[in-house]
């Protein structure tokens, strides 16, 4: 049919059926589904033979992805072999049923999506996990352990004189990260973005009004952060001479925030967070500061809300024989896959920019976007990108949008 493309506007995802153009058609507005930022500024413009051209922005991210959609669409198909909607349908539903514990993976989807889902998993007993969720499961297992300090991109554009970003810079994964939080513009007189455990960002060089700065680039960051988290609670006297005086710095920032992307952190990142969250409980005690955790991209954030007020628990679980369990670390989906604990999959990557599946022998149902190759062995069901061929809901990195 017509392509489509959806636009949010004041707070509402719009439907808008793009005509088939003899040229390239006036830009549309459009909120981008391709990174946690879900960006809402730019603009979509549908190019001669229908390909998709970003407007108002260079994105890589976003362009690359838009270029997937150029292509023709993929069909249903049975063992590599093209079927029928119907047909594939009535067999992933056949294979799946045959099932005695199944894995539902990837979940590259969105709240409808997600909501789909969910009552599918507990008629089967199946297993849900993410693609990419180690990352989501750094920020989870710190949450339920001691809760969280955590603040919104529209409070570090308009407040944050401090941000510390841990471990790296988020700007090679998200592309727009610094204009959304307002880098550059006059909203804070002056600003100081440390990078803790990595070289400074080169992309920030000579932005008026930023000072950067860099800090044990090369020494394991479970120590660097362990002594920040002394030093701003003062409870040693010998410290770094950089560290203390990060820690100094943090305690008289007027609005401190501590960001990270969760796919940077190590294994036990949730130790590394669990601190991080230490240390802004340590600074509210006397002034204001916040974690700002970048992650969640494909949906992954999205499905994990959808499961959790829907059951009461994130991924990683399943309504089976004992009720409802969760077992984060045994049940990731490449572990359950390598040992042999599942005999079904069903993989959904409605947005093709999700890590790839899982190589497994266990009969497979994937329900693909463009660019997401369909099994040799298996069920393929195509389906619309959420944003892009139909409307779509996603929560924001910040989790509060």
């Amino acid at each position: 049919g017509t392509p489509r493309i959806f636009a949010a506007s004041r707070g509402h995802t719009m439907a808008h059926a793009l005509p088939e153009p003899a040229s390239m058609s006036a830009p549309i507005p459009w909120t981008c589904p391709f990174c946690p930022l879900l960006c809402d500024g730019f603009a979509v413009a549908v190019q001669a033979g229908g390909a998709l051209a970003l407007q108002g922005s260079d994105c890589p991210r976003a362009t690359q992805a838009l270029q997937r959609f150029a292509a023709p669409p993929h069909t249903a198909s049975i063992d590599g072999v093209p079927a029928t909607l119907e047909a594939a349908l009535d067999a992933a539903a056949a294979r799946l049923a045959r099932s005695r514990q199944p894995l539902f993976a990837g979940l590259g989807t969105d709240i409808d999506g997600a909501r789909a889902l969910y009552p599918l998993a507990c008629a089967l007993g199946a297993i849900t996990d993410a693609a990419g969720s180690d990352a989501l499961l750094h920020t989870l297992r710190a949450l339920q352990d001691r809760g969280q300090f955590t603040t919104t991109l529209a409070e570090v554009r308009n407040r944050a004189d401090l941000i510390v970003c841990v471990g790296g810079s988020p700007h090679e994964a998200l592309p727009e990260v610094w204009r959304r939080l307002g880098i550059g513009e006059a909203l804070v007189a002056q600003r100081e973005i440390a990078f803790l455990g990595a070289p400074a960002d080169a992309a920030l060089a000579g932005v008026p009004g930023l000072t950067t700065t860099s800090l044990g680039a090369g020494d394991d960051l479970f120590d660097s952060v362990a002594l920040l988290a002394a030093a701003v609670a003062q409870r040693r006297a010998e410290l770094p001479p950089a560290i203390a005086a990060l820690a100094e710095r943090l305690r008289a920032a007027r609005y401190a925030v501590l960001a990270f992307e969760t796919a940077r952190l190590p294994a036990q990142g949730a130790l590394l967070v669990e601190t991080l969250n230490q240390i802004v409980t340590t600074l509210n005690r006397t002034t204001r500061a916040g974690l700002l955790p970048f992650g969640g991209a494909d949906g992954s954030a999205s499905v994990d809300q959808v499961h959790a007020w829907l059951s009461g628990l994130p991924l990683r679980s399943r309504a089976g024989p004992l009720g409802l369990e969760h077992e984060p670390l045994r049940w990731g989906a490449e572990t359950l896959l390598a040992s042999g604990d599942v005999d079904a999959l069903l993989w959904v990557a409605s947005y093709g920019t999700e890590p790839p599946r899982p190589e497994t022998s266990v009969p497979t149902v994937v329900l693909g976007g463009p660019g997401v190759a369909a099994p040799a062995r298996g069920v393929f069901i195509p389906v619309a990108t959420p944003g892009i061929g139909v409307a779509g809901h996603l929560f924001r990195t910040d989790g509060v949008v």
